[in-house]
């Protein structure tokens, strides 16, 4: 069946009458009616099977998510985390030692370049940036490099990548090549479908879909699932079932969401690209965007995301100012949610590899919710004299 069709009737209770969701079980300890019975299920645990034996390697619940997101990316394998940047985590921790070598996508999730200077370089992990480029990212291999990594499109504006041939890159060295899936969330692009090794989410956003859960996954397949989920028990990183049960209730209506959000920042794209002040509309679904072909060949649609870059010289104030008069967009972190968000953004903080950003003006990162366009395209309107006044 159709992926949209799947997220509504996957990972539910097979017997009837039944409820609609896998109901939440809460627990730490799973008692046994016998040794042998305890025994028996350590042993086939060890073999690799799934089984509910103690709260910490899983519930009932985070089982049904599991499948759910498994069915959702592509793949065999899916670990469970507590946020994104815990499952960032557990990809590096699980696959980089010390004296190996790492290559990060420039256009990486900010808190990734943390985690590079926060214990990556401290424990003797080398690492480079590189452009997104097959070419570049040849360039860099070593033959300690234990993991490419990058974000497909990039972080704040959205850069593109050929993610085929990374993979192709990265299979013909042997080496995981490990995608940040979030922007696409598995119903607009599956990279494991496209070579990846690894696809992670921080389902925190357009998965739990109502900003009240945070959650990571991990998903793989074979082997190297079995060792990332492995290394998720031995870091003790698990979710309860509240959450897991949040994370299934939205992801049962995560297609159409994602389809109102997509006509949203359309939408908003169109009509910001002709307001004075702004030098480019970033976008990867709009024309003039510089991975728009690419875009078009991996991706069935585009996200509620994109980012105002305004004209050179542009001040900040005025931009702050702008947010601050806006009523229905709402200033925070994060996206993904049925709310619109708007926030400046620092793109060359961002970046260590294009220093053009140092030079062009400020961008504002716009997030198109569920609300009605019309009303949304209204705010703005009345917001955007603040660039005059």
């Amino acid at each position: 069946m159709k992926l949209a069709t799947d997220l509504i009737h996957l990972a539910r209770p097979d017997q009837r009458p039944a409820p609609v969701n896998p109901p939440v079980v809460r627990t730490s300890t799973v008692t046994f009616s016998t040794l042998d019975e305890m025994r028996d299920i350590k042993q086939r645990r060890g073999r690799g099977e799934r089984l509910f034996s103690y709260g910490r390697r899983g519930t009932p619940t985070t089982h049904a998510l599991e499948d759910a997101i498994s069915r959702l990316e592509g793949g065999e394998h899916t670990q469970l985390l507590p946020s994104g940047v815990a499952a960032i985590n557990l990809v590096f921790m699980t696959l980089l030692r010390p004296g190996g070598h790492v290559i990060i996508a420039d256009s990486v999730y900010q808190p990734v370049r943390r985690i590079v200077e926060g214990w990556m370089r401290p424990w003797g992990i080398a690492v480079d940036y590189f452009d997104g480029s097959p070419e570049q990212l040849t360039a860099l291999l070593r033959a300690e490099t234990q993991l490419i990594y990058t974000e497909v499109p990039g972080s704040l504006v959205y850069e593109m990548q050929d993610l085929p041939a990374l993979a192709s890159i990265a299979a013909t060295h042997d080496i995981p090549l490990a995608v940040d899936n979030t922007w696409a969330s598995g119903i607009l692009m599956q990279p494991l479908a496209h070579g990846a090794t690894i696809s992670l989410m921080a389902c925190t956003k357009y998965v739990v879909g109502h900003s009240d859960v945070m959650l990571g996954s991990v998903t793989a397949n074979g082997e190297l699932g079995r060792r990332l989920g492995e290394m998720a028990v031995t870091q003790g990183q698990c979710i309860g079932g509240d959450d897991a049960y949040l994370a299934l209730r939205g992801m049962r209506t995560l297609a159409c969401r994602m389809a109102t959000h997509a006509e949203n920042a359309r939408r908003l794209g169109d009509w910001l690209e002709h307001r004075p002040h702004v030098a480019r509309v970033h976008q990867p679904s709009r024309s003039d965007h510089p991975g728009h072909a690419l875009w078009q060949r991996d991706f069935e649609d585009t996200n509620g995301l994109l980012t105002v870059e305004f004209t050179a010289g542009t001040p900040d104030a005025r931009v702050d100012a702008l947010v601050e008069r806006l009523d229905l967009f709402g200033i925070g972190s994060s996206w993904g949610g049925f709310e619109s968000l708007a926030l400046p953004c620092d793109v060359a903080a961002a970046r260590s590899l294009d220093d053009s950003w140092t030079r062009r003006g400020p961008c504002l990162r716009l997030h198109a919710g569920l609300e009605a366009a019309e009303d949304l395209l209204t705010d703005l309107e009345q917001a955007w004299r603040a660039l005059d006044e």
